[in-house]
């Protein structure tokens, strides 16, 4: 069934293929509600499992319909379920306020206001939790169709490196780091994570830990981790205001604490996972539905690999950890439209990324889409972005949601409305 109700002129582009959000003129109304898909669910315990194994059987049911074909087409952007939530056994830190204040929507298709969500992988190609458009067509299949015009730069890579999660840590994260891409002790399959975090909320006195206190050496990490100690206190703590942004190198000791709300894309290579090593949890126990319990089980620790790979004189230098965060400030939701870099080539202003580009996106207006020869995502926090393209056709994105951007979609319009976004890019 194609997602619009296309006019006779229309009917070509319209058999694309069903992931394919580009076939109609903007305002056109659709002919599946935009969270179509997103069941009702049994009882509260268990929604998220419930939500990922019906996703999981819907791709599949897709796949398997006797002479499906797709016709070879150009693909547009495309608009992404927003309800790509992990398990709590799997982020069990998480809390309520990504759908309670950021996608309430959900609440009104009948997801519980008290649903735990510690991430939403807004953008995803990879196997774990993969984003499936609106036709509920994985974005990597959909890519694959187009690659020569969706991915650009990425094109020999064989997929696009970007991942973009949201996340909520209603406790604090565990201590952790990632390695780099060419660490020995890394299989075939598996790379490292260089990410950035984009802060949108925060409670009074939260804030970040990135890199570790002058003088802090592999033998003082050690000792703690010997005797139990609190890790954290070896770590640089930074308190945060909305719009700060941190570029977290491969290295580099980090954790999210309790009370603060980001965006993080990040850079995984296709077809690896991108790997964590975790110090230390806290002392933490968890129960079979990770819920805290003092006679339940430790996630799992990789202490000796965290010592490893970390950059100790890099992640102690003051001033190198300085140049690797900026203060956005708020955004101004009543202003005109405006576009900060936050990160990427020297070029593009911010902090400087070898593995990522990211921008932030505000106001009302008309802004150009930065000319990044990638797949991009746009994650639309608050109000809404309208994607302008060539022919009359576009994408309105609202509040909540991300759209996957094709990498030939280069300098098009966007039209902002009391909006707060992100775009992000793999380099």
């Amino acid at each position: 069934m194609p997602l619009w109700p296309a006019a006779a002129k229309d009917q070509k582009r319209a058999r694309f293929f069903e992931c394919d959000v580009y076939v109609a003129p903007f305002g056109r109304a659709r002919a599946i509600h935009p969270l179509a898909g997103i069941g009702q669910h049994r009882s509260q315990a268990g929604q998220v499992q419930d939500r990922s194994r019906e996703r999981a059987e819907r791709q599949s049911n897709l796949a398997n319909q006797p002479g499906r074909a797709y016709a070879p087409a150009t693909m547009g952007p495309l608009l992404l379920q927003p309800d790509n939530f992990t398990p709590a056994t799997r982020t069990p830190w998480g809390g309520t306020g990504i759908v309670q204040r950021y996608k309430p929507f959900l609440i009104e298709r009948g997801l519980s206001p008290d649903t735990i969500v510690g991430e939403s992988w807004e953008l995803s190609t990879g196997p774990e939790f993969p984003s499936l458009t609106q036709a509920g067509q994985p974005l990597g299949e959909c890519i694959d169709r187009d690659r020569d015009r969706c991915l650009g730069r990425e094109l020999m890579r064989g997929g696009t490196a970007l991942l973009v999660k949201w996340l909520e840590a209603a406790d604090n994260l565990s201590v952790q780091i990632h390695p780099s891409n060419d660490y020995p002790g890394l299989s075939a399959d598996e790379g490292g994570k260089p990410e950035c975090w984009y802060v949108l909320e925060r409670q009074a006195g939260a804030g970040l830990y990135v890199g570790l206190n002058e003088g802090v050496d592999r033998p003082r990490m050690e000792a703690a981790l010997a005797s139990g100690d609190d890790l954290s206190k070896l770590l640089r703590f930074w308190p945060v205001e909305p719009g700060d942004f941190f570029v977290l190198d491969p290295g580099t000791p980090h954790a999210i604490g309790r009370g603060v709300m980001l965006i993080e894309p990040q850079f995984v290579a296709p077809g690896r996972k991108g790997v964590t090593y975790r110090y230390w949890d806290w002392n933490r126990r968890y129960d079979a539905q990770g819920r805290r319990a003092k006679d339940g089980t430790p996630r799992p620790l990789h202490a000796q690999q965290a010592l490893n790979v970390t950059e100790y004189a890099l992640a102690g230098d003051p001033e190198h950890a300085a140049q690797r965060r900026m203060a956005a400030g708020d955004v101004n939701l009543a202003g005109p439209a405006q576009l900060t870099h936050l990160c990427g080539v020297a070029s593009d202003g911010g902090v400087v990324s070898e593995a990522l580009q990211v921008a932030r996106l505000a106001g009302s207006g008309r802004l150009e889409l930065p000319p990044w020869p990638a797949l991009r995502g746009l994650t639309v926090i608050e109000g809404e972005v309208r994607v302008e393209t060539p022919g009359g056709a576009g994408l309105r994105v609202p509040g909540g949601h991300t759209a996957a951007l094709p990498a030939a979609l280069d300098g098009d319009a966007l039209t902002l409305r009391s909006a707060h976004a992100i775009v992000s890019a793999a380099l």
